[in-house]
């Protein structure tokens, strides 16, 4: 959990400095180039910066090894900094989009033709921060990560809607100034859906949703390679922080000892926290086989002989 956790930071670090610099070159672009969709990017990158820092934080806490209070670690402070990650972008939207209307109503000039270079690298360089932290949340199995990703992308979104927007007020001529302003509030459109997204697999996170059916796979069919274990009746997987708890029955022979169920218990959360790397523990409950055991039981057993 460390190592993960320790990538995931300098990840976020990497994220901030990238959120900073492009912060200070949107507001620049957009002051003098005359461009409120380039001020609106400005604005939610911004808010990128802060929301970077949350989740900063949100990582480093839950770093911290279980303890009396938290017997299952600290890893549920993720999909909460995920919230508060969201409630920035619902907030960086509905300010762009407000001041959208505004501009809508108020006569201006076009933006300056040199804020299109300004963008186009933004995207490119965007999308580029997007695609090496979604591969780092994917690999550390992070959602707060995988969050973070989804920032960059909407930034890259709300870029290439400005760069439509300043292309149409720019080509056209006269009578098309509001072009850009359009593209800041559909910008704001795009950035609430992307908010929906990711908030989405936070809260079944919380909620311990049944999602993970392909890591329940990968357990049961494991646990068959252990000597002792005859069958698997019910699994349940859970995710807190970067990693799975799994609470499995284990199906042995009724004749053994409670030592010898005791010790295959102990075998069985070896042998798959060895072979399945982002689990973080298993509670093994040994249950004895008969007759009365049911059907999906034997069913299962079947299937993966």
């Amino acid at each position: 959990m460390s190592s993960k956790a320790d990538n995931a930071i300098k990840t976020t670090y990497f994220s901030i400095l990238v959120n900073l610099l492009l912060a200070i070159v949107k507001w620049l672009a957009g002051f003098f180039g005359n461009s409120f969709a380039l001020i609106a990017d400005a604005i939610e990158s911004t808010a990128d910066i802060f929301s970077s820092m949350l989740v900063l934080l949100g990582i480093r806490y839950s770093k911290r090894p279980p303890d009396e209070t938290h017997p299952y670690g600290h890893g549920r402070i993720e999909p909460l900094v995920t919230f508060i990650v969201v409630i920035f972008l619902v907030i960086s939207a509905t300010v762009i989009a407000y001041q959208s209307i505004i501009n809508l109503r108020t006569p201006h000039e076009p933006p300056k033709a040199w804020t299109l270079i300004v963008l186009g690298i933004i995207i490119i360089w965007k999308e580029t921060t997007y695609q090496i932290i979604a591969r780092k949340g994917k690999e550390l199995n992070s959602s707060t990560l995988k969050a973070e990703a989804w920032h960059h992308r909407a930034d890259a979104i709300t870029s290439v809607a400005a760069f439509i927007g300043i292309s149409i007020a720019l080509f056209l001529g006269d009578g098309y100034e509001h072009a850009d302003d359009w593209a800041a509030l559909l910008a704001s459109a795009l950035i609430l859906y992307n908010c929906y997204k990711i908030f989405r697999p936070a809260l079944g996170e919380i909620m311990d949703e049944n999602l993970h059916k392909d890591i329940v796979d990968d357990v049961r069919k494991k646990s068959l390679d252990v000597a002792g274990v005859m069958a698997t009746d019910k699994c349940f997987v859970r995710k807190i922080g970067m990693e799975y708890l799994v609470d499995l029955q284990a199906v042995v022979s009724p004749d053994i000892s409670v030592k010898e169920g005791h010790d295959i218990a102990h075998a069985l959360k070896d042998y798959l926290m060895q072979n399945l790397p982002d689990i973080g523990n298993v509670f093994v409950h040994i249950e004895p086989f008969s007759d009365q055991s049911p059907p999906g039981c034997l069913k299962r057993l079947a299937d993966y002989q």
